[in-house]
């Protein structure tokens, strides 16, 4: 939930300005999307890669060297999402943004369903673990929406 929210924050942010100065290709706002998605997968991809024991406990027991795998997930999160920035790439690249987050939901649902704290200080009650699985397909959604022509 917290990613929705720093995602729709700087994509409303960009579309506004680019609106405001008349200029750039981000007036549309799915076109802001091509620059939102980067720089959140970014942030998020940077913890993951600067603090990997942070996480780390999310895939324990799911998968071997968990470190390791956050680790790289995090170089995948920081390179990959820069591609919907380049129409020769954007579609490959919303393919394996999609595939990630399709990866990756199986370490969602072992947070909500064995009551884990959420990741980086989130609250950690139910609710939100539990909401945490229904925004993943409007991730989903908002790659393949960004990536469109």
């Amino acid at each position: 939930m917290a990613f929705f929210f720093g995602l729709i924050t700087l994509q409303l942010l960009i579309w506004l300005i680019s609106n405001y100065l008349k200029k750039g290709p981000f007036q549309s706002f799915w076109m802001a999307a091509r620059l939102a998605l980067p720089l959140m997968f970014t942030q998020v991809g940077l913890v993951h890669i600067l603090q990997p024991d942070s996480l780390s406990y999310m895939i324990e027991g799911l998968l071997p060297n968990a470190r390791l795998i956050i680790i790289l997930t995090g170089i995948f999160e920081v390179l990959v999402p820069w591609g919907l920035l380049f129409p020769a790439y954007r579609k490959w690249t919303a393919y394996l943004l999609i595939a990630y987050l399709v990866a990756i939901f199986p370490a969602n649902i072992q947070v909500a369903v064995n009551g884990l704290s959420a990741p980086g200080g989130l609250p950690s009650a139910p609710w939100y673990t539990w909401s945490r699985l229904l925004f993943q397909p409007v991730y989903i959604f908002w790659v393949w929406r960004a990536a469109r022509n």
